[in-house]
């Protein structure tokens, strides 16, 4: 499929946004279309399998905010897919002049585009005309009215029958009834390979001597949920006098800080801009890829691994959320313009949720010397997002701190993905129901922190605690102290986070102190969790090269957004983090971005099924030096009718002082 530009179409351009890195609006994305529609060789088989914007490179956008150079061109970047001929093509067109600006033929050897929703609505009708898998079906005394299929990503395995080819692997999972969730019934052992384009079954995996699990795990069933727990009285979160933050489009601002939002079919909620009074800290924070690699090496299973962003593009399957079930308490939501696979605008009403809330105590001190006694409350901002890929439910959380935190958590809910259990003491999977297996799993997520702090100019330092020995210098050997190893190019920036020396990695300026001298920085706190476990040799551990470190470095590209490359379905392995390190730029005062790889792995339990508890995962920026003091003494004083004064006491806690006003400070 080689597309002709006509010169003789009109083009008429869309209204440009007030910001260049805007999302694309509904005018953009049907302006998209229009251009690509007029082009030859499209036909009613093209479908769109990605449209988002095409980012204007940082140093335009920050020349233009300068007011150094002009609106930098809007631009959007196009996928499209034939679904009958797999022919696919990446572009890149320009909203001002309509012209194709970069056209790239993907001939299937370097990865394919993201699967489409409209090739795993075929899985299913492949399958049932296939005699031989009716014939495996029936073998286990079923027909293709009892199951449904689950189409998944097959990975790539050097499979010479599958080179090229647009590939899905698929489940069968036996549904009793229509509200029956079919998880609960996994038809182990029976594996189809489907070449979407030709429509064809290339392979069955026959592997017999599974039962199916008869146990149902409808947790919507009423009887199953057991009578309503009685006792719980409601909470009413309120905000009389309304939030604290404002939005102005995708503009935000909330105490010291200032930023932009954007929502994105790929990666789904974009954080950009963040300063935090006037100072620039990070200019983009997303979570770039996230993979799911399973443990279970049998024949049906080994293949089982998922990468959520790149093959599935997580953005799409975005939840609209709902006041009172979702957030709670007052909510602003921002919805989301995104393109369907025909190329048209469509809207995701409450995509994103933001609100303020309540975090405890800031700050407190009660002095037994002068008596003073102070408490500040913290609260934060949450700008969040649910997104359903198949049989789990993801949130990502941003939270942003009065005292200038950063945080990002993922929560993990769903269902979890069955297998029938092969019998007791199985290696690689938990029963969590008669003959109902969990097989292990990983969810690893790679957040591409694009960092300006305080600047363009950053280096990142790995800093250790240190044991002291004992020695004619620390005689009582109670000494301690810090190892920091700055990280001087990409190659050797590929780290493991450790607890037990407290590692955690400085972003810090190269351009800016302190009064005392010292570099202005941000602190990355990793959660220590284990990277990816599968063998470095494995298929996965070629694709997924990000996620067997905790973190990586490199120099800014705008080419280099997504951890796992481009075009991860299907991809042999190699692209990503290992082509961004490849030529070891240097990092020290350098343009940085950060790929920090965190998640969990779970070994299923009783208690996730049949619907998993919120499971967590985090990671944590934390100013350090990056302010001459605290820089939350200026949070009033908590006033509310159900504080009680806290009295002054003296220094032996004897009630207050003389002449100091008891009605100061508080016991929220």
């Amino acid at each position: 499929m080689t597309l002709t530009d006509p010169t003789s179409t009109a083009f008429t351009a869309p209204a440009a946004p007030a910001h260049p890195l805007a999302s694309l609006s509904p005018a953009e994305i049907t302006a998209v279309r229009a251009i690509l529609s007029s082009l030859d060789g499209l036909d009613e088989a093209t479908r769109f399998a990605y449209v988002g914007l095409e980012e204007a490179p940082k140093g335009e956008v920050l020349a233009w905010e300068r007011g150094e150079s002009p609106f930098p061109e809007r631009r959007a970047r196009v996928q499209l897919l034939n679904l009958r001929t797999a022919h696919s093509l990446d572009l890149v067109v320009s909203l001002v002049t309509g012209q194709v600006l970069r056209q790239t033929e993907l001939d299937g050897s370097a990865g394919q585009l993201p699967i489409l929703d409209a090739e795993f609505e075929e899985v299913g009708v492949i399958a049932n005309e296939s005699a031989e898998w009716v014939a495996a079906l029936a073998a286990r005394g079923l027909t293709t009215a009892d199951v449904v299929l689950v189409p998944l990503s097959a990975g790539n395995y050097g499979y010479e029958n599958e080179v090229g080819r647009r590939v899905l692997r698929t489940f069968a999972f036996r549904q009793d009834h229509p509200a029956d969730h079919p998880w609960a019934h996994p038809i182990d052992g029976l594996t189809a390979y489907i070449d979407v384009a030709d429509r064809r079954i290339i392979e069955i995996v026959d592997t017999p001597g599974f039962t199916v699990p008869e146990t149902h795990g409808n947790f919507d069933d009423p009887e199953l949920q057991g009578p309503p727990l009685e006792g719980l009285r409601p909470i009413v979160i309120t905000q009389p006098e309304g939030s604290s933050f404002t939005v102005d489009e995708e503009h935000v601002t909330w105490g010291e800080w200032d930023l932009r939002i954007g929502f994105d079919t790929r990666e789904g909620l974009i954080l950009r801009q963040l300063s935090f009074a006037g100072r620039p800290v990070m200019y983009r924070g997303s979570i770039s890829e996230m993979v799911v690699p399973y443990a279970d090496p049998a024949p049906n299973r080994f293949w089982q691994n998922y990468f959520d962003t790149g093959e599935y593009l997580f953005g799409r399957y975005t939840n609209e959320l709902e006041l009172g079930c979702d957030c709670v308490g007052d909510i602003t939501y921002v919805d989301a313009v995104l393109s369907d696979e025909n190329g048209m605008p469509r809207t995701v009403r409450n995509a994103v949720c933001m609100h303020e809330e309540d975090f405890g105590t800031l700050w407190k001190h009660t002095d037994i010397f002068t008596g003073s006694s102070e408490v500040r409350r913290s609260r934060r901002l949450v700008i969040s997002f649910f997104t359903t890929v198949g049989n789990y439910d993801y949130g990502f959380y941003w939270y942003l701190s009065l005292d200038g935190t950063i945080e990002c958590e993922a929560k993990l809910t769903g269902i979890l993905f069955t297998s029938a259990y092969p019998g007791e003491g199985y290696p690689y999977a938990s029963e969590v129901a008669p003959g109902l297996g969990a097989p292990y799993h990983q969810h690893l997520f790679s957040a591409r922190l694009d960092m300006t702090v305080d600047g363009v100019a950053n280096v990142v330092n790995e800093i250790d605690a240190v044991r002291v020995p004992i020695s004619s210098e620390n005689p009582a050997g109670n000494a301690f102290t810090k190892k920091v190893t700055p990280l001087t190019s990409e190659k050797v920036s590929g780290r493991i986070a450790d607890g037990a020396v407290n590692r955690v990695w400085q972003i810090a300026s190269t351009e800016r102190t302190t009064a005392r001298g010292q570099a202005t920085s941000y602190m990355l706190f990793p959660t220590e969790t284990p990277v990816l476990l599968a063998d470095d040799d494995s298929s996965i551990a070629a694709r997924a090269a990000f996620a067997t470190k905790n973190l990586f470095v490199t120099r800014y590209d705008p080419d280099e957004r997504y951890a796992a490359g481009d075009f991860v379905n299907q991809h042999p392995g190699g692209a990503g983090i290992p082509a961004f390190i490849a030529g070891d730029e240097p990092l020290v005062g350098e343009d940085l971005v950060l790929w920090h790889t965190f998640g969990l792995t779970h070994f299923p339990r009783n208690e996730d099924w049949p619907v998993m508890p919120m499971d967590y995962a985090k990671f944590t920026l934390k100013p350090y030096n990056f302010f001459e003091r605290n820089p939350v003494l200026n949070v009033p004083a908590p006033a509310s009718s159900h504080c009680e004064p806290l009295a002054h006491a003296d220094a032996h806690g004897h009630g207050p002082l003389e002449g100091e006003d008891p009605s100061s400070g508080c016991h929220c």
